[in-house]
């Protein structure tokens, strides 16, 4: 029986859970530091888009880890829509959007989470696409294994 979870997409998560507090802690702390200075709309959309990415990374990670470790394809669809949908374009918003007032440090930051997000993209779709053609090629077995076993003999009318 072949192993299909991918190495370095668990790796990647697994370095990921580590520096997910770090990011946390740095931009909760820049934000705090730069709220007076921010116009309304950005105040509500920094904290709006923080409450969002600490929800959504905690599920996402979870998604990870069940559908790489245990080869469970629906959790590792579900981690990469996660990742591609909501995580990464509010990290690209986070990083490019010039009216934030960027810190150096939270450049930094961003830009490794952003570096995560896009390998785990692109390294959950071959995992994914190597799990689901695999299950198919199993499950298309089973069925011929199992009409092989209905089909009568060559001698039966």
């Amino acid at each position: 029986c072949e192993i299909l979870s991918s190495l370095p997409l668990q790796m990647s998560l697994y370095f990921n859970v580590y520096f997910f507090p770090f990011w946390w802690l740095v931009t909760v702390a820049i934000l705090y530091l730069k709220y007076p200075a921010l116009s309304d709309y950005y105040k509500f959309i920094l904290v709006t888009i923080m409450i969002l990415v600490s929800l959504t990374e905690l599920i996402r990670l979870y998604l990870g880890y069940v559908g790489n470790l245990l080869e469970k394809v629906p959790e590792l669809a579900g981690f990469w829509l996660l990742t591609l949908l909501p995580q990464l374009p509010v990290i690209l918003f986070l990083l490019f959007n010039e009216g934030l007032k960027i810190h150096s440090l939270e450049r930094a930051v961003h830009i490794i989470f952003a570096a995560f997000l896009t390998f785990q993209v692109v390294a959950a779709f071959f995992a994914l696409k190597r799990m689901v053609n695999t299950l198919a090629a199993r499950f298309r077995l089973t069925e011929f294994h199992r009409l092989e076993e209905q089909r009568p003999g060559p001698g039966a009318p």
